[in-house]
């Protein structure tokens, strides 16, 4: 069912939302936090059919928001609130509503929104695109406690990083982070059969790949050596190689949904890899609400440049493996 309101207010969407709840006969119970998308006309829908599908698994009041703003510096759009409300199968397994808002009220989304939250639950702001420098400083972002951004969705994905890291707070997260759990727990497992040292790491990659990047700070921070960044063709992150004294560990996946690993004394094995799209991305992160400090500890650590040649000092003291608590996280 699909509730279209013009010119409305807060208090006549909740009681459209309530109407549509009673012609459909649903409960009001069941939906576990409020996920805010905001998001341009552009990739609305996208953003919004991921939601639905991650909604599957954790049902959620969705709220979309959408800045109408003028198309000339001449043009002045009169402060309105347009919503289109959205109960039952049109919503996933949850509700949805769509809010566009025209002219200055553009400037206080929050005062729109929190009327709008479900009571005593989490809130959640995702933002596709165009995310504030701070997130957790934006008016809607200071409502929520988990915050979700996406380097790869930037045109500067290590400017973007940059950002992050510098104004990073407790709840923050972004899906170039997520996109690495497969290969963070493959690589996690790997060492712990191979029960060696690491001393070097080469990640390779297209060019200014976000997650690629943050793989390699994991290293650093995790591992402490020295980290070497190689550009491919891609798709995203393509091989992973992990120096030892016995050899080399490694992981390929050139392209396609599976990825071949490699330990030095095993036969090498099929794994399944697969580019998970942005509804398993934004379901894995809606599994977790507190703060990721693996991510955080990632995020900031200083990548160095590889030392001079591949041989490892004799002296250099062993480094940790990656524990399986970061791999989870």
């Amino acid at each position: 069912m699909k509730i279209d309101l013009t010119d409305t207010n807060s208090s006549k969407i909740n009681k459209a939302i309530l109407s549509g709840r009673r012609s459909l006969g649903m409960p009001a119970v069941g939906m576990v936090l409020t996920l805010v998308i905001v998001t341009d006309e552009e990739n609305a829908y996208d953003s919004l059919k991921a939601a639905n599908e991650a909604s599957r698994e954790h049902p959620s009041r969705t709220l979309v928001v959408i800045k109408r703003h003028a198309r000339s510096p001449r043009e002045r759009l009169a402060p309105r609130l347009d919503a289109e409300v959205r109960v039952g199968s049109d919503a996933g397994a949850g509700e949805t509503v769509v809010l566009r808002l025209h002219g200055e009220l553009g400037a206080r989304a929050d005062s729109v929104v929190l009327p709008l939250l479900l009571p005593d639950a989490p809130v959640v702001v995702w933002w596709p695109v165009d995310a504030p420098e701070v997130p957790s400083k934006d008016p809607l972002g200071a409502l929520a406690q988990r915050r979700i951004t996406d380097a790869y969705a930037v045109e500067d994905p290590p400017a973007a990083l940059a950002a992050r890291a510098a104004s990073y707070a407790p709840g923050d997260t972004d899906l170039a982070w997520t996109r690495l759990t497969p290969w963070r727990s493959m690589l996690a497992a790997a060492l712990d059969q191979a029960r060696t040292t690491v001393v070097s790491a080469v990640v390779e990659s297209e060019a200014d790949n976000p997650s690629a990047e943050l793989l390699a700070r994991w290293f650093v921070d995790r591992l402490n050596v020295p980290v070497e960044q190689v550009v491919t063709d891609g798709p995203v992150v393509t091989a992973v190689r992990l120096g030892t004294p016995d050899g080399e560990i490694r992981i390929d996946r050139p392209e396609g949904p599976v990825a071949r690993l490699a330990i030095p004394g095993q036969p090498s094995r099929v794994l399944a890899l697969k580019v998970r799209t942005t509804a398993e991305l934004i379901a894995e992160e809606l599994r977790r609400l507190d703060p990721d400090e693996i991510y955080a500890a990632a995020l900031r650590a200083q990548l160095t440049p590889p030392p001079p040649t591949s041989a490892p000092s004799p002296a250099a003291p062993p480094a940790p493996s990656p524990d399986r608590s970061a791999a989870a996280s």
